[in-house]
């Protein structure tokens, strides 16, 4: 697909410091086409409280006319930034009182897209929705697009910030807008229930920065860390992973280590797997350490609970463990099912024993090159063409 304008709209912030869908289909959209990536804008409650958080810093300054609220980022790619806030309107009770002030900010913001596009001299657009439910609802009627794309990467429905409207709105949305794509069959099985043009266009990785051939050095927090290690590299988030399993793993296998690395919520800083000798917190590292802290383990984990939020879940994180090549084990979910012939899918503390007994004696070079094949075949170029065959069919 060439010369088509693109507005995007979505949860994440293009400063965000952690991979974004989004960005990165951004990046391939505006390789032939051009883009304006939209931030979201600030609400009164973020004003109020100050965050300090990196990737708010710039809508700060755009909202204190400190800098321009449009960007050029390459030829073809701009991001947007509000000069102006808009109501803080979760907390409110559903239905008519929350749709009064959602479509007000929905007002404001599309009617300041509308003019910033305009002075692109955009036309004919093609309206890209990052799952942005609440800011995003009433855009195909206040910006008009030739073509509204609802996109649909995860299952916000049973997360508490979410739950009180968007049980409701989700479907709304779906509905009204011309076409709905999502990163797994799950997500878009749920879709089509409300809209028969859903499609799975799968996910996108970047793996540039996993090449197998790079020689990474062991970080030094591993001098005093025995082999094999076993490990698992993300979020460490009660809601998606399983604390008790790992527990039990890690205490049936008593001569390996279970090395632990991102920053953990509560429930697992809690958790009764800090008292074994044998598992290591690491704590968070920066991005650009992830690949070397992964190649100085033996075996990967993706330790999930199987639940609604995880189960339609694609996780980027296996395709870069299979990327450098690393024998991958995981809670069985309907999406990994993906993943069936390059990882280990397990549903019992015992399946996934015997798992790191398999890992660790067929880790063949065949098995290896087959892992990072496979992941590679996920890439952003490969999602971003599947995503423009539906958008030309």
């Amino acid at each position: 697909m060439t010369g088509r304008d693109f507005i995007i709209t979505g949860l994440q912030s293009w400063d965000i410091p952690i991979g974004s869908n989004a960005i990165d289909i951004a990046k391939e959209m505006a390789v032939n086409n051009r883009v304006l990536y939209v931030n979201s804008p600030l609400d009164q409650m973020t004003i109020h409280r100050k965050k300090s958080a990196p990737e708010l810093q710039q809508r700060f300054a755009v909202y204190r006319k400190e800098k321009n609220p449009l960007r050029q980022i390459s030829e073809n790619l701009w991001v947007l930034d509000f000069p102006f806030s808009i109501w803080s309107v979760n907390q409110l009770p559903d239905g008519f009182i929350f749709d009064f002030f959602n479509r007000l900010n929905n007002k404001k913001m599309f009617g300041f897209i509308k003019k910033i596009s305009d002075e692109l001299k955009f036309k004919d657009v093609i309206h890209f929705i990052d799952n942005d439910i609440y800011r995003s609802f009433y855009g195909k009627e206040f910006l008009k697009p030739a073509l509204s794309v609802y996109y649909r990467r995860d299952n916000l429905q049973p997360f508490a910030f979410w739950k009180k409207h968007v049980v409701r709105l989700e479907p709304m949305l779906i509905k009204k807008c011309d076409m709905v794509v999502c990163n797994s069959p799950q997500l878009a099985d749920f879709a089509k229930q409300f809209n028969k043009n859903s499609f799975d266009i799968g996910q996108g990785v970047d793996l540039s920065a996993y090449d197998p051939d790079l020689k990474f050095e062991i970080p030094s927090e591993f001098k005093d860390i025995p082999t094999p290690r076993i490990g698992y590299i993300g979020d460490i988030n009660s809601l998606r992973l399983d604390p008790d399993l790992l527990y039990e793993l890690a205490k049936s296998k008593p001569s390996y280590s279970f090395v632990m690395i991102g920053g953990e919520d509560k429930t697992f800083a809690a958790h009764a797997l800090h008292t074994l000798k044998n598992v290591y917190f690491m704590g968070s590292i920066p991005k650009i350490m992830v690949p070397a802290y992964m190649s100085a383990l033996q075996v990967c984990l993706n330790p999930q609970l199987l639940n609604e939020i995880t189960n339609g879940n694609y996780p980027r994180k296996v395709d870069e463990y299979l990327a450098l090549g690393k024998p991958v084990i995981a809670t069985r979910t309907a999406t990994m099912e993906l993943f069936r012939d390059h990882a280990y899918l397990c549903s019992s503390v015992e399946e996934y024993r015997d798992a790191v007994e398999k890992a660790l004696a067929e880790n063949g070079e065949d098995k290896i090159r087959e892992r990072i094949l496979f992941a590679r075949s996920h890439s952003w170029k490969n999602n971003a063409e599947r995503l423009f065959k539906f958008i030309q069919s």
